[in-house]
């Protein structure tokens, strides 16, 4: 049986670079949304594949995992990334779909693209949507399709590590906040899916890089900063048994109307 101190320390190595996930494979599990977000994108970028002058826009790429799983590209794909680490992931990733990756500052910047350029605009966990840039944009007639995390996601692990969390009293992540943003920016909103399914860490050193690579769970976490915290949750994890959260998803459409049939 290896120990806390070894079991932190490969936690601690494994990179965060990307938002691939494999290195979780028999350490930690996570029940999926049933609707299939990858290959719903897939099918809809292939389908813009199919007709000339049409371009999709990926918000938020990471290191382009879900975008390079398309089974055929439009003929002008873009990809926007902040987080350096992830840029060059994700030229590598999308290179063979001729995407280019945009880098930009932050999530919440104004698009660097001209208005009316995209037919579909997509994202996957995006941290948050500016939804008077998507629908800048977006052609008339074009469509947003993202799926979010859901307010309260892994909730569970959060309060472990931090105590009880006072409520938000402003928008949060939560679904009706993303329909308010968008039909404010006058989107039509003609999709809106939940999910809500079970998590579970089989070790400390899947929790460990699991709050390094996504850092909204515990902001500010650092093994020294919670190495209490860390030991407590090992010693529960090995009298009983993988550590139980809930993710919380949701998927969203929304369609720019189509000036021509107003």
């Amino acid at each position: 049986m290896r120990t806390f101190e070894e079991l932190v320390t490969e936690g601690s190595q494994v990179p965060v670079d990307g938002w691939d996930f494999s290195w979780f494979e028999g350490r930690a599990t996570e029940k999926r949304p049933p609707w299939g977000y990858a290959r719903l994108v897939g099918e809809r970028m292939a389908a813009l594949a199919a007709e000339p002058g049409t371009a999709a826009l990926d918000l938020q790429t990471g290191g382009g995992e879900v975008l390079a799983s398309i089974p055929a590209a439009p003929p002008v794909l873009v990809a926007t990334e902040c987080w350096p680490p992830n840029i060059e992931v994700a030229r590598r990733n999308l290179a063979p779909l001729a995407a280019q990756v945009v880098p930009i500052d932050d999530e919440l910047d104004d698009l660097p693209f001209q208005d009316v350029s995209f037919d579909l605009v997509v994202s996957r966990h995006p941290v948050g949507v500016r939804w008077d840039e998507v629908a800048r944009v977006l052609k008339p007639g074009g469509t947003y399709f993202s799926q979010d995390v859901g307010e309260g996601s892994v909730g569970e692990l959060t309060e472990f590590m931090m105590g009880p969390q006072q409520p938000d009293e402003g928008p949060t992540r939560g679904p009706k906040w993303s329909v308010l943003g968008a039909r404010e920016a006058g989107l039509e909103v003609v999709d809106l899916r939940e999910f809500r399914g079970l998590m579970e860490f089989w070790d400390i050193a899947a929790v460990v890089h699991f709050l390094r690579k996504v850092i909204w769970i515990v902001p500010g976490f650092t093994v020294g900063a919670y190495a209490d915290k860390l030991r407590a949750l090992h010693e529960q994890i090995e009298e009983t048994g993988p550590f139980a959260a809930t993710s919380v998803r949701f998927l969203i459409e929304a369609r720019k109307p189509d000036a021509r049939l107003v």
